[in-house]
């Protein structure tokens, strides 16, 4: 059957390995309903712990009632922090007396927004204001946002890893930019962190930087369990800063399933077992273990930007220090008939799942390649990555026929990955 290897896969995020005893532990558990609490109260109770463990890693402040839940996946949490806002600006534009129904509400967020922003605008009615990305401002242009912000803003949504390039918008800038707009405006404008690549990742790395409840104009961060929270898909987190930021006509109480309990994700039935696969990460590996898996995987991603660079061809956009995401497009006087598209073709042949795409709008016209770092991609393996990179140009370099060339179609869309 024609099927990639998963651990050649550098397509995605999603991790490709745990170790055989989180395996066995999540096979064993994969019957559990994770919708099933007063069953299921030691399950329940993991999940507890999990979220009590990502607010203490996102600082939640002491004097604040945090509230969170687990999700399939941080789409699901971005969703769930999509109308938390919505809800909560409704509620309080209806307290002003504003017109809540002949004008949509908006949403602000950078052009290199990951798909699911545009599915939570489309399914709820909200307007999508995209603030465009350019050469200068690979990430939210903070100069800019203000021009998309009005009485209407639910909230911005602040990048912590642009699914496009794995660089980071200016969080601290962007509420320090909505502070003083906040001041004098009718409603204030929150910001969502959406951190499904980020936010299990910066707070190892590099704690002190500020991203996070730390800022006071923050009030929720999703993120992805799946993705550098290391384990198996799918599992997300979505927390609030404290209960006033989650409406609560978000909260319902199931009655039917043995006792009341309250519910606040979209799905209902799922399986508990990538729940208890988290909390075993966490307590396998604490937060040094975390921070020497993340950090070696750092320092492969920046071993690739370096020999890739070496090439002369590549132009890298992104080199892993932020986010273990090598990003690159052909140098201008790169002088070659083949194309990113064709390297990708070439790269497929030895195995290797290397994404081309064009970037987002108003950068449509670049096409770039990039490379996820995940944990089992070692030292080695990277080597041989660097092997076959230089194979393929080399074929391409003497190629009679190139698939593509320079002319291939060029689109653009809200990224998947």
């Amino acid at each position: 059957m024609n099927e990639g290897n998963a651990r050649l896969n550098l397509c995605t995020f999603c991790q490709t390995y745990m170790e055989d005893e989180a395996t066995k532990l999540m096979a064993e558990t994969l019957e559990k309903n994770a919708i099933d609490k007063s069953e299921y109260p030691q399950t329940t109770e993991m999940e507890n712990r999990c979220v009590n463990m990502i607010a203490n890693l996102w600082h939640a402040p002491e004097d604040m009632n945090y509230i969170g839940t687990s999700t399939v996946g941080s789409s699901e949490a971005c969703m769930l922090g999509g109308m938390a806002m919505k809800f909560r600006w409704r509620n309080r534009a209806k307290k002003l007396g504003m017109d809540v129904t002949s004008k949509k509400p908006n949403l602000v967020v950078s052009s290199g927004y990951q798909v699911c922003w545009e599915k939570f605008c489309v399914y709820w009615d909200i307007e999508m204001r995209l603030v465009p990305m350019d050469e200068e401002h690979m990430s939210l242009n903070i100069d800019k946002v203000l021009d998309y912000v009005d009485d209407y803003t639910i909230g911005v949504v602040a990048l912590q890893g642009i699914t496009y390039t794995g660089k980071f918008d200016d969080i601290k800038a962007l509420d320090a930019l909505l502070e003083e707009y906040n001041k004098t405006a009718k409603i204030s404008v929150p910001i969502h962190v959406d951190g499904a690549s980020g936010g299990l990742f910066t707070p190892f790395i590099d704690p002190d930087m500020e991203w996070d409840f730390r800022l006071k104009n923050v009030v929720s961060i999703s993120t992805s369990g799946h993705k550098y929270g290391l384990v198996y898909p799918g599992i997300g987190w979505v927390i609030w800063k404290d209960e006033e930021y989650l409406p609560k006509e978000l909260i319902f109480e199931v009655s039917y399933l043995g006792g009341t309990m309250p519910t606040m994700a979209i799905n209902f039935s799922r399986s508990a077992s990538q729940v208890i696969g988290q909390y075993y990460n966490f307590l396998r590996l604490g937060f040094e273990g975390y921070r020497q898996i993340h950090q070696r995987t750092k320092e492969v991603a920046m071993y690739l930007s370096d020999e890739i660079e070496k090439t002369g061809l590549f132009k890298i956009y992104n080199n892993g220090e932020n986010l273990p995401i090598v990003c690159y497009r052909l140098v201008d006087n790169a002088n070659v008939e083949w194309t990113l598209y064709d390297l990708a073709d070439r790269l497929a042949m030895k195995g290797w799942q290397i994404p081309a795409y064009p970037l987002p709008i108003n950068l449509e016209n670049t096409i770039i390649q990039r490379i996820v770092c995940r944990a089992d991609l070692s030292h080695d393996m990277a080597e041989l990555f660097i092997r076959d990179l230089k194979s393929a140009i080399k074929d391409l370099n003497n190629a009679n026929v190139i698939v593509h060339g320079k002319e291939q179609e060029k689109k653009t869309y809200g990224f998947t990955h």
